[in-house]
């Protein structure tokens, strides 16, 4: 399991003083109100900040931050994504799952076969789906994240059983 997940993406900045304009990544978006601090992601690595002040524009969080005190400074880091100590992740409820965690993961029918690994997972407004891609044959099939499909996910065993139903395999 990744150490880190990811939970936005720095959009743009906000007024001169150095606010970051974020893109959340989570269906909570006050979640941002309980981190103390997170990580930028550059190209050298991962540089902590700490959060002074949590606030919202439209669907966007805004988040001011130590050390970035003006809208240059903010600047460099428009674009970079946003991450946190899985630590600090907030619990999930039952048979929920950071789409981190669910990536990668083998796809297989309940008879047993092999569909290919998870690549991207996309929300739809009613449910997730899962975008999964046969490394061999380039072939992909898109499963509704339902409980009439996913019949079981196994983080340990890294495998999903699904079952097909009927038009969702061509």
């Amino acid at each position: 399991m990744e150490a880190y997940l990811e939970i936005g993406q720095i959009v743009n900045t906000f007024g001169i003083k150095g606010v970051l304009k974020v893109k959340p990544f989570t269906d909570e978006i006050t979640r941002f109100e309980d981190l103390k601090k997170v990580y930028i992601c550059e190209k050298t690595g991962l540089k902590q900040v700490t959060i002074e002040k949590v606030s919202y524009h439209k669907d966007m969080v805004l988040l001011k931050c130590k050390g970035i005190e003006d809208k240059t400074e903010a600047e460099k880091y428009k674009g970079l994504y946003l991450k946190i100590d899985r630590k600090d992740a907030k619990e999930l409820p039952e048979d929920t799952y950071f789409i981190a965690d669910l990536l990668g993961l083998e796809v297989y029918t309940e008879e047993g076969r092999n569909l290919g690994i998870v690549e991207d997972i996309f929300p739809t407004g009613s449910n997730d789906v899962y975008v999964v891609k046969d490394p061999e044959t380039g072939k992909q099939v898109l499963l509704p994240a339902i409980s009439e499909v996913i019949k079981d996910i196994n983080l340990k065993e890294k495998k999903i059983i699904v079952h097909l139903l009927e038009g969702l395999e061509s």
